[in-house]
């Protein structure tokens, strides 16, 4: 086990960028295997859904790595919902003009409280994709709490939750079909316990105790388990399976860019791919349901999907540029300062010039500037 004696220093974290278009792109083929395009596609993309556990786990490592002491509530909670209401809101009215569907059901989407209702008609409506920022947004709620929770035994907490998630398939036997799977594979705290996971899988690498296991042998493992978890019983091929591969094959990728290793996952085209990433996840399926009903995808499967994902970019690239980029810019933007104005007990006595709004010091421009912004605020890797 590696342990530096320091918590490691913060750094860019690309890789993890670069992965997130693969966790995405596992989810675009999953839903094209769904549609039964291509028999072919059923070995690779049947566990694609495991996409979803990745973000999860991610969110909870990559936030709590880019945490900052002096960050409030209020402003995580506005970076976040500036991330990801953005492209939410613009693919919600998108579907809204061309799917039926019922106001409750529309007003629980658009609020993103959709994942906490045990009806399919209502978590998988609209933009069905949608359901997991759902789950996201009740992580992001809680996160300002949970990174106070310092994890000095972050294995010992990573080991009691990754139990808690091989628990929830038990618990969920008794339950009716579909009850199960909602409970075990879209209910927010249930999945909760992926985030917690990926907080304490972070607080191992920055408190370097990480076991040292390779970036190669990392991806290894997870591929074994994904193909293999497939043929699990129960409920267990939906997270359980999968788990323990992702928590370790993150902070292995992690430390791989702390330490210049090698890493195909951090390439100019695969953090490109991985910065267009959420705006794919979120318009993916729209292409296929549009193409699906306008076009006789069957007749030609194979140049159907690579229609699909050809489109899916094109209009991710779109969305990226056009909504997630300038409004999130926009939204995250500082307040203006408000400026008191003098009043009769504030005012400077007359002939005394009044100090300057930079203090007794500012010379030359006198511009203010944000002494918080240092070279590590400037580095924080994209988020999910």
């Amino acid at each position: 086990m590696q342990n530096q004696g320091t918590e490691a220093k913060l750094g860019r974290l690309p890789s993890l960028t670069g992965m997130r278009f693969i966790a995405a792109f596992i989810v675009f083929g999953f839903h094209i295997n769904s549609a039964g395009l291509w028999p072919y596609l059923d070995v690779p993309f049947r566990q694609g859904a495991t996409g979803v556990s990745f973000f999860f786990i991610l969110s909870g490592f990559v936030l709590t790595w880019s945490a900052r002491p002096e960050t409030t509530a209020r402003t995580s909670w506005r970076r976040r919902a500036a991330k990801i209401y953005p492209n939410h809101v613009a693919t919600w009215l998108l579907v809204l003009l061309v799917d039926a569907v019922t106001p409750g059901a529309a007003l629980a989407n658009l609020s993103l409280t959709q994942a906490w209702v045990p009806d399919e008609s209502v978590y998988f409506s609209l933009n069905t994709p949608a359901w997991s920022l759902s789950c996201e947004m009740a992580f992001y709620l809680a996160f300002p709490l949970l990174i106070k929770w310092q994890m000095r035994k972050p294995w010992l907490i990573a080991s009691g939750t990754v139990i808690a998630i091989l628990t929830v398939p038990l618990i969920a036997l008794s339950m009716p079909g579909p009850l199960e799977y909602w409970f075990v594979f879209v209910f927010p705290p249930v999945r909760a316990l992926e985030f917690v996971l990926g907080i304490a899988m972070a607080r191992v690498v920055q408190q370097g105790r990480w076991i040292g296991l390779g970036l190669w042998p990392a991806t290894a493992l997870f591929a074994v388990a994904y193909v293999g978890s497939w043929y699990l019983p129960a409920s267990f091929p939906y997270v359980a399976g999968t788990v323990i591969p992702l928590a370790l094959l993150i902070p292995a990728a992690a430390v791989a860019d702390l330490s210049g290793r090698w890493s195909p996952w951090r390439s100019r085209v695969m953090v490109w791919l991985g910065t267009v990433s959420f705006a794919f996840y979120m318009v993916h399926q729209i292409v296929i349901r549009v193409a699906e009903k306008f076009l006789d995808v069957h007749a030609f499967p194979l140049a159907a999907a690579l229609g699909m994902f050809a489109a899916s970019m094109v209009a991710a690239w779109l969305l990226y540029r056009v909504v997630e980029v300038p409004a999130e810019r926009f939204l995250r933007a500082p307040r203006p300062a408000r400026i008191r104005r003098a009043s009769p007990r504030t005012a400077p006595p007359a002939g005394r010039p009044a100090a300057s709004p930079n203090g007794p010091s500012s010379r030359g421009r006198g511009a203010a500037t944000d002494r918080t912004a240092g070279p590590a605020a400037r580095q924080r890797p994209a988020l999910p």
